[in-house]
């Protein structure tokens, strides 16, 4: 890996720390709180691509590990891991990961439709499927109630969707980090 491509999934990983500056919002009822982390899932994605943009969180999620406060609220560690939250911070690689592939594969035609389902399917939909589950079985409830209290979250997750998006589709034009694949 060239030193270029350090320096951007270090920056990647940065902009994740920097996002967890924003405040905690825990939703009355919710065991989780919403955070605008998922954003940076997004822009690391679709702006690195697959490899970069995976590795980028990976780090994130080495300084979680570590115990880093770099989640939201100062958080960060294993007991964060093994919590409601923990499923969602281990699924960021993996969203990241989808949203490259997606954004590499249909790179020629990238556009806001489709940079929309790409980043709605790896920002939001992966994470929910490795989240709510390990959410339900961290906080010892069903599985339902973990699906009924995550739909809170799913405005804002749209939100973050069309920011990164919109960010991605500039970036595109403006200094395209990501090689056309065919």
């Amino acid at each position: 890996m060239r030193s270029r491509d350090l320096a951007q999934v270090a920056l990647f990983a940065a902009i994740m720390v920097v996002l967890g500056f924003f405040p905690l919002v825990q939703l009355p009822g919710a065991f989780a709180p919403f955070t605008s982390q998922t954003l940076g899932v997004i822009l690391a994605g679709s702006i690195l691509g697959a490899k970069r943009g995976a590795l980028a969180i990976l780090l994130f999620d080495a300084l979680v590990l570590i115990g880093l406060p770099v989640l939201p609220g100062g958080r960060g560690g294993l007991s964060v891991i093994m919590g409601p939250t923990g499923g969602f911070v281990l699924a960021y690689p993996i969203g990241a990961l989808v949203i490259g592939l997606l954004t590499e594969r249909l790179w020629r035609h990238y556009n806001l439709p489709i940079a929309l389902a790409i980043n709605f399917l790896g920002g939001a939909v992966v994470l929910y499927l490795i989240g709510v589950p390990w959410m339900a079985a961290a906080a010892h409830i069903s599985l339902w109630k973990a699906i009924v209290t995550s739909v809170a979250f799913l405005p804002g997750d749209v939100v973050k969707v069309v920011v990164g998006s919109l960010a991605a589709l500039a970036v595109k034009r403006a200094y395209p980090m990501i090689p056309a694949r065919a």
